[in-house]
């Protein structure tokens, strides 16, 4: 190797985009790409082509500044296109607007025809994306049309159609995990379900629990006591409210400890009911790692919705299980801290505290 070749491969190993392009991260896709002097192309960081010798190497800002150098994009990874995760995050979306719109849900197989790619590449996508397969998101939509439909339509029978089953045994055999009760409590209001509740207190001031016999699904915050039990029997009018006994003390316990040291994941079971869409980005929320936020921006761009922040931001306010789904991880795009129905200075401390764990 020439004294020039040595000295232009020590500058690109010094140069921190190197160490990216060993890696092949994804997350750098975007943030600049890489030319090899010797083939005339240029990269994305991801991109899965063998390594250059590093003297060979350059570095550009964008696309455009690669091709002004006279270098043409790779056909392999596509670097003046958006990035790999986009892409597929739009591909998703897109399928996700086709599940909602069928009348019969689409197979697997039908959607990896229509990309196309094999079905189990799909699924294993679908699910990175949305955090749910194929199948789980057409279930959780048709929840959605199943609670609209039984509160609009005259008889149960009419709504059990109209959400797109072609049969009502089939309904009723899902009914306990669409709605989390029968659907006739449904229609009613959720009038003799059953949700066990306790108030305490925590180092976030009061707090209230409340269970199924699914799992937990309430965890308010606040200052007053009663003013939380009247949110929970404003979100459950016609449910029977029964107040928790010795063994529910020891899962408020649970819960309160949660919330005053932070965990990885939350320690117990979920009844976590909401649209489809609601349930992708609380979803998303739970991905995002304890210690670290993301924006309602990128929490939309994940979603293959890019324009729908405010939409996101929505999604974490219809939240009703506090810190389990942490919608408290979710910041303005420009680092500000807003939106948390519990209060502002509530979501400055849990996320403090999450970084001092």
């Amino acid at each position: 190797m020439s004294q020039r070749s040595t000295a232009l491969a020590a500058a690109t190993c010094r140069d921190p985009r190197w160490a990216a392009v060993l890696a092949r991260d994804p997350q750098t896709d975007g943030r600049f790409v890489y030319a090899v002097g010797t083939t005339g192309v240029y990269c994305r960081p991801s991109c899965g082509a063998r390594t250059p010798r590093p003297e060979n190497v350059s570095f550009y800002p964008t696309a455009a500044a690669a091709e002004r150098a006279g270098f043409r994009p790779c056909r392999r990874c596509h670097p003046a296109g958006p990035p790999l995760a986009e892409r597929h995050a739009t591909l998703v979306a897109t399928l996700c607007r086709w599940i909602e719109a069928a009348e019969v849900a689409p197979s697997l197989a039908e959607l990896a025809a229509s990309v196309p790619m094999s079905p189990s590449h799909l699924h294993r996508l679908f699910k990175a994306v949305t955090g749910v397969t194929p199948r789980a998101y057409a279930a959780a939509h048709r929840a959605g049309k199943v609670r609209d439909e039984l509160t609009s339509r005259a008889t149960i029978t009419e709504a059990i159609y109209a959400a797109g089953y072609n049969s009502s045994g089939h309904f009723y055999a899902e009914a306990a995990d669409l709605l989390g009760m029968t659907p006739g409590a449904y229609r009613a209001g959720g009038a003799d379900t059953v949700i066990r509740y306790a108030v305490g207190a925590c180092a976030l001031g009061a707090i209230l629990v409340a269970a199924s016999e699914r799992g937990i699904c309430a965890i308010l915050l606040g200052d007053d006591a009663d003013a939380l039990a009247r949110d929970l029997r404003e979100r459950l009018p016609r449910a029977r409210l029964v107040g928790g006994d010795a063994a529910f003390a020891q899962l408020v316990a649970t819960v309160v400890g949660f919330v005053d040291a932070p965990q990885a994941a939350f320690p117990l079971p979920l009844d976590i009911r909401g649209t489809a869409f609601q349930q992708r980005v609380w979803q998303a929320l739970r991905e995002i790692p304890a210690g670290t936020t993301a924006s309602y921006g990128e929490i939309a761009r994940r979603l293959g919705m890019p324009r729908a922040a405010r939409a996101v931001a929505g999604a974490c306010a219809a939240n009703a299980l506090a810190v389990a789904i942490p919608c408290h991880r979710v910041i303005r795009d420009d680092g500000g801290l807003s939106g948390y129905r519990w209060g502002i200075e509530r979501k400055r401390a849990l996320l403090e505290r999450e970084v001092e764990d």
